[in-house]
């Protein structure tokens, strides 16, 4: 009889424990902070509206969400870094949230090409609906529908450690930042260790790392910091390659630093330079047979001309990520992976072109000695930047900011009265803007926006338009050959300096010749179809520009 009456004081007391764990009181809410985590939060600050509308294609993430109870009844809900108010009450056992309204800014990708700035932003009013919690186990559970929201009592502090982590790198990163930060390391390794355009690859190697530095993002929340947030240091920098202001910029600089004597003194090696832009047009073909669309694939070919400027330049023109094509698509921002590619490969030349150039010359043709340039005089040097400026310009007036400023360039440099600017353009403009430029393509690199099927097609488009260009520019010289007597020959390897990678690729042909025969000095030969080949991509670009845009 004791015990059956023991037994029952024992049950009695667990159902009234039991009763009283999930008997709501306000000390309960009021003592530390509750937090839940739950997914289905964007994690991009920047989207478009087309997809936050459809709800799918984007990432999405778990997200702290904090609750704080005041003793007046009033409430603070941090979600996702944006804080909400109301007032709280407790009626049949359950907690009751009557929200305030909460005025709020969208952050939009801008799909309109007659506005430039790239964002769009939209100022609205939030009123979340009343939300009714119960208490269950010492626990704040959600009504059956309201999936996910779970809120445990923590302490104070504890719940700012949890703001403090998942604002630091590791709470946010990717696997996809890891191989971008090998990407980067490797950069930079390779201009250190192997001298491959130190200028270029450790501005853009450091900037990848910049731009994988894993941080906080979620849908309207703009910490500016990265190089896609408005506001933002970095994004403001990314201008000049977005708006297309620092090509023109470098190409004043080479201008300045460069003398078109060879040219001037041997213009038939000017059919190199052209020989060897088939690259562009054989590598536009590649890219609209993998699917990209016509401007798209205009800016990818340009990679096949070698010239990073330039490739930038018609990047910020056709695939932008802004203009609307004629069916409604808006095109793919492919700036930064084509800036890569391109910049890329360049460095890369030294090792590219070698066996290309060996594969498609004999050994009697690799031994060709060439004529001495002959002397050039002081007024064709002046009247070349002005010539060549009005009949390239008039060929394809859409490359006039990229031939303007590299002929005026010249022009400084040629006429013998402007040696402070022409030494202002050649030395500190241009070293500026090479580490501006560098930086910021590099931090372009965001894992999430690069690490895509597009990216892995360019840079095999690239690796092949290399390889054409250099073809077509030895090629063509052997055709020249065959219209040309004996000693006035071109030894075929000058045909591959073609390509508009001033002055790697004339050195490269330099460096082959030199193996071939110590005596044999082709530097001077290869400058002439290097320096063609710079101005054949820019016209290039302005010829595709004028039927693309």
């Amino acid at each position: 009889m004791n015990k059956l009456l023991l037994t029952i004081i024992s049950l009695f007391l667990a159902v009234s424990g039991l009763f009283a764990q999930n008997q709501l009181k306000p000390s309960d809410l009021t003592e530390g902070k509750w937090v839940n985590r739950s997914g289905g939060y964007i994690a991009n600050p920047i989207i478009n509206p087309d997809t936050v509308t459809a709800r799918s294609g984007v990432d999405k993430v778990e997200r702290f969400k904090t609750l704080e109870f005041n003793g007046d009844g009033s409430f603070n809900m941090d979600s996702a870094k944006e804080r909400y108010t109301g007032k709280w009450r407790i009626a049949d056992e359950h907690l009751i949230m009557d929200f305030n309204a909460k005025k709020l800014m969208h952050l939009r990708k801008n799909t309109n090409p007659n506005q430039r700035s790239g964002y769009s932003t939209q100022n609205f009013t939030l009123q979340l609906p009343q939300r009714v919690l119960s208490f269950q186990n010492g626990e704040l559970v959600g009504q059956p529908g309201d999936s996910g929201q779970v809120y445990k009592n923590v302490d104070g502090a504890l719940s700012g450690l949890f703001n403090f982590w998942e604002f630091t790198g590791f709470a946010n990163f990717t696997w996809g930042h890891f191989v971008m930060l090998i990407v980067g390391l490797l950069f930079i390794f390779l201009a250190i260790r192997y001298d491959f355009e130190p200028m270029l690859l450790i501005p853009i190697g450091t900037g990848i790392l910049i731009g994988n530095i894993p941080m906080f993002q979620v849908t309207d929340f703009n910490l500016q910091l990265g190089i896609y947030e408005p506001g933002s240091v970095l994004n403001y920098l990314y201008q000049g390659v977005v708006q297309g202001w620092y090509p023109p910029l470098i190409f004043l600089g080479i201008g300045a630093m460069t003398d078109f004597s060879s040219l001037i003194s041997n213009p038939k090696l000017m059919l190199l330079g052209a020989a060897a832009q088939v690259g562009i047009f054989l590598t536009l073909i590649g890219a609209l047979m993998l699917g990209f669309a016509p401007p798209e694939a205009g800016a990818i070919g340009i990679i096949g001309g070698a010239d990073g400027p330039t490739a930038i330049f018609i990047s910020s023109k056709l695939a932008n990520g802004i203009n609307v094509m004629a069916n409604g698509q808006v095109v793919k921002n492919l700036i930064g992976p084509i800036a890569i590619a391109a910049y890329s490969y360049m460095a890369l030349v030294p090792v590219i072109q070698p066996p290309v150039i060996k594969l498609l010359t004999s050994k009697k043709e690799r031994l060709i000695k060439m004529k001495p340039p002959r002397a050039v005089t002081k007024l064709e040097k002046v009247l070349f930047p002005i010539v060549g400026l009005l009949l390239t310009a008039y060929i394809a007036p859409t490359a006039l900011p990229l031939l303007g400023m590299l002929f005026f360039g010249n022009l400084l440099k040629e006429s013998g009265v402007t040696k402070r600017l022409a030494v202002t353009a050649s030395n500190a403009l241009i070293d500026i803007i090479t580490m501006l430029l560098g930086i910021t393509v590099g931090a372009s690199t965001q894992a999430d926006v690069f690490l895509t099927p597009s990216s892995i097609k360019i840079f095999i488009l690239g690796a092949a338009s290399f390889v054409v260009a250099t073809a077509g520019g030895v090629i063509g010289a052997k055709i020249m050959n065959l219209f040309f007597k004996k000693g006035n020959k071109i030894n075929p390897m000058v045909g591959a300096a073609g390509v508009s990678a001033v002055p790697d690729s004339a050195r490269v042909v330099q460096q082959m010749g030199l193996k071939e025969d110590p005596s044999n000095h082709l530097l001077m030969h290869a400058m002439a179809p290097n320096v063609a080949g710079v101005i054949g991509s820019a016209v290039a670009a302005g010829v595709l520009l004028s039927f693309l845009m």
